[in-house]
Formats: structure tokens, sequence, C-alpha cells
């Protein structure tokens, strides 16, 4: 045990962490009521400092994608961490504060034994999460786990925001976990895919030919990406972006100077506009909407996002649909139903995604082919439903929603649930998006509202705006507002009056 004195108490602010460290290991010091607890500096999930994050309801939240964790132990409790803090000793001599440089270590109970078999298909943010819920939970029977990506699951939001930007080599994408937690936690990874659910005898059969039994599975198969239905869309420049080696193929293809078409203005499609320009790429996207992201962020911040893009050299096209693509090896160009003609050196789609749900045959889907579960994520006795695939209640109404961190969340609550709680989901859905450098987050589900309000400038940032229904704060949306959005991810799980937001918001600073 090695102590090292690294601040006064009086330095440690009630309101905020403290951030300190001992040689290279950041550390955070929290106070909880008169004591205080030294956690580790950086956020486990992408190595946030923690100490720009908010204290509220007795929970420690990330400023950057607002994972949660418990003030008094540090315990996990909202994703996408996927880890509790790692705790250090310390004591107070005469008013400093002396920490170990060493963490305490996990005095975790070992699992019981238990003879059940639980299957999670698909080991993407959900599924993964699953896993690692259950084990921390305390299950100690079987878990399978079904990938039909050989490589473990890894963090696909950064494919979009960086890998196809040039900005990270595919080889240092995140992994969601290491090959080392699947084999400590005895968690059997199955590369493959479901061909056949018999939900009534809870079997599931494989392409393979290899047939599963369960005591409870968890459905997180997520979204496949639309398809260009387009003459000319099989050349071998056409691509969509889902995985690693989707990314790869674009990375192999597009060489800066070349022209990209992208089709369509989802969040997908508008990153890897950011994306390929910033590799320096000619960028033009036909676009649906003249005002990108309106629906979600309101024409106002809709309009300052086309702007910064533009002002990146992106050129958009909102009259005519793409018709044709041009070609006979390769791509030459796309040709709208209005007669223009675009050259083209590579075309990526994004429009979308549908829920990949085609092997479960035997479950009633929606109009949208996702599947209808409970508050809980139930489907049906012994089987949930999470993520792109599953129509939830939000604020009592049917909802679906693609956002990476709500997976996560619905998959915490199912592996709760497969283990006999009742949990729900009363959460805030929360994404953020990357342009240009610049990160916007938002919070949560606004389908109309009759007042926005902004502090700050959207054209440039810093800003927050929010989003009122009669009076109550629907969405909130930022630019370089980490810890007030932090604070708010917390704040707005119970019904938050505008005022008041913009109170807290005064406050923080």
């Amino acid at each position: 045990m090695a102590l090292h004195r690294i601040a006064h108490f009086s330095d440690v602010p009630e309101n905020k962490g403290l951030e300190a460290r001992i040689a290279d290991t950041h550390i955070v010091l929290l106070r909880v009521g008169d004591q205080l607890r030294a956690y580790q500096g950086e956020c486990p999930h992408a190595g946030a400092p923690l100490a720009e994050g908010a204290l509220c309801n007795g929970r420690l939240i990330c400023p950057w994608h607002k994972a949660e964790f418990r003030i008094e132990d540090g315990a996990l409790c909202e994703p996408p961490a996927l880890d509790s803090l790692k705790r250090y000793p310390l004591e107070v001599r005469d008013g400093d504060i002396w920490v170990d440089d060493q963490p305490i270590a996990d005095a975790h109970t070992p699992p019981a034994e238990d003879g059940r078999t639980f299957v999670i298909v698909g080991a993407g943010a959900a599924g993964t999460a699953c896993a690692a819920a259950l084990r921390e939970k305390g299950f100690g029977g079987q878990i399978q786990l079904i990938d039909r990506e050989a490589d473990a699951g890894y963090d696909r939001t950064v494919l979009s925001k960086f890998v196809i930007a040039g900005e990270m080599p595919p080889e240092e994408i995140p992994p969601l976990r290491d090959n080392g937690f699947y084999r400590e936690q005895r968690i059997e990874r199955i590369t493959g895919e479901v061909a056949s659910l018999d939900s009534a005898h809870k079997t599931l059969g494989l392409t393979n030919g290899r047939s599963l039994n369960y005591d409870a599975a968890l459905l997180a198969t997520g979204g496949k990406p639309n398809p260009l239905t387009l003459s000319g869309a099989d050349l071998p420049q056409v691509f969509l972006l889902r995985s690693k080696e989707q990314a790869l193929r674009i990375l192999q293809a597009a060489k800066p100077g070349q022209r990209a078409v992208i089709i369509g203005d989802s969040f997908i499609a508008m990153e890897s506009a950011s994306a390929l320009r910033q590799l320096g790429l000619k960028v033009t996207v036909l676009a649906r909407h003249a005002i990108p992201f309106a629906a979600q962020f309101g024409e106002t911040v809709g309009k300052a996002i086309r702007a910064l893009h533009e002002a990146n050299g992106v050129v958009f096209r909102t009259e005519g649909e793409a018709n044709y693509i041009e070609g006979a090896n390769k791509v030459e160009a796309v040709h709208l139903d209005n007669g223009q003609r675009l050259p083209a050196d590579l075309v990526l789609a994004g429009i979308g995604v549908s829920p990949a749900t085609d092997a479960f045959a035997d479950l009633p889907k929606e109009k949208d082919r996702s599947l209808k579960v409970d508050g809980g994520m139930r489907v049906t006795d012994g089987l949930w439903a999470v993520g792109d695939i599953a129509t939830f209640p939000l604020n009592g109404q049917p909802q679906r929603i693609e956002h990476w961190r709500l997976a996560q969340q619905q998959a915490r609550i199912a592996a709760a649930n497969m283990l006999g709680a009742d949990e729900r989901y009363l959460d805030v859905p929360y994404f953020w998006t990357w342009h240009f450098g610049k990160n916007y987050d938002y919070l949560g589900h606004a389908q109309a509202w009759d007042e926005v309000e902004f502090k700050g400038d959207p054209y440039h940032p810093p800003f927050i705006g929010l989003f009122g229904k009669n009076g109550v704060v629907a969405a909130a949306v930022a630019c370089d507002e980490e810890r007030a959005m932090a604070l708010l991810a917390e704040r707005m799980k119970q019904p938050l009056s505008v005022e008041e937001a913009w109170q807290l918001i005064r406050d923080i600073g």
C-alpha cells in the first residue's frame, strides 16, 4: 500500500468531482456527504474525464456519453459503460487527502451454480450489455452468445464517425469486451446466424443445422441497412455501412480527390459525408429533406448542421431522387429522376435500417417488422427483445428507437427480468452524432413541441436548446455543453419544467 497526497479536503467541491493524478493514473475525488470517495478518473467506456461530469441523485454522470455510476460505491447504473468504477482507498490527515495507488480488489461473490441456459441472439451493443449484466447480477448458469460476425462485438458508432474518415485505424476499433472477458465469465461465443425460433418449445435453430435449447432468451439482432434497389446498385463501388467489414471495403475504395455521392440524409449518411470529406473526397449528399435532422433537432439546429457541412465543402442536392447508377464495371455517375447526372466514383447509401427479424417467423410483428414488447422488454414467456427490433412503450406510446445507449439500457433491464425481476424502461433516450469535429448530444424523444429556446448560437457552438411541451422539457439538444447535458440526463427521468431546467443550466455555469 503506497499512499500519495493529492489534494486538500477543502479543494473538493460539493457539486462536482475534482480531478487528480498519481503518476499516470487519473483519479476523480467526490464528496459523499461528509465523506470522500476516490475513483478512476476516466470513464471505462471511452475514457471521458469524469471530473467534468455531473453529480445528481446520488449518481456521477459521464460528460461524453452519459454512463452513470453510483457515487456511494462506483457501481454501474447506466450504460454505455459496461463496468463499474475502480475505487481507490483514501485517508484524510489534517485536511490532506492521501490516496493509494492501487484500487480496491473486486470482492464480488462468484455466481452460484445454476443449471439454466440463457441464449442471447446478437452480440452487438445490446447483446454484450445483457451478457455482462447477467454475470454482474449473479447469474451462474450457461450463457450462449450468438454472433453473426467472427470478431467479438465492437463499437459500431465509430465506423461512420472516425474509421472511414481515416482517423481511427480499423485495428483500433474498440471491442465491447476483450476475449479474456468471455473466457473468464464463461460466456460461449457462437459464430452463426439464427434460421428459426420455436418460442413455444424454447428452441433456436442455426443456419449450420445446430439446435439450441434455452430457459430464457434475448433477441438483440439489431437493424439491417435498407439496400438500394436501383439499377447499378450491385456495382463494387456501391456501399452500405453497418459493419467493420463494410467500413474496410469503403476505406479500400475511397481515395482523396474522388467523387462520393451519398444517397440519404440519415445520421449514418450525414456522419459518413463528414468522414469522407475529411478523408479528402468530394462529397455530394442526395438528401430527402432540405433541412437534415429537423424532425429530431428542430429547424434551427438542422440548418446549422447543414451550414457546417457546406462550409466544409459538402454539396447538397434536395431536388430529384436517385433513378439509376451508371457504370459497367465501376461506378461512373448517379442519375436522378429529374434528368440530372451526378458524376461519382463511389456511392454510399444511408436510407435507414429495418428490424432484423426475418428468422422469427412464429412471432407476431408490427408493420415495420419489429417485435412488440412490454415495458420490461418481454415478448412472450421466456423471451425478450431489445434495441432496433423492439417496439416498446415510452410515455404511454409505442415507440421503436434506434439508439445505441437505449439498446444497452433495455438489455440491462431484460437481463434483470430474465433473472426474475420486474424492471421497466423509465429512462431518457439519448444519442450523439459527430460532424466535422463537433459532437451533438440529444436527450429525450420529442415528436412535437410548442416552445424551443436556446442558450448560445447553434451556428457557433457551444449551445444548448430545450424543447418544451406544455411547460415541461420534452427534449434537449446541445454541442459542447457536456456537463449540463449530463445533469439533464438524470433530471429528465422525472417531469422537469422548462423554467427549472434553465435554472439548473445557469447554476452549473
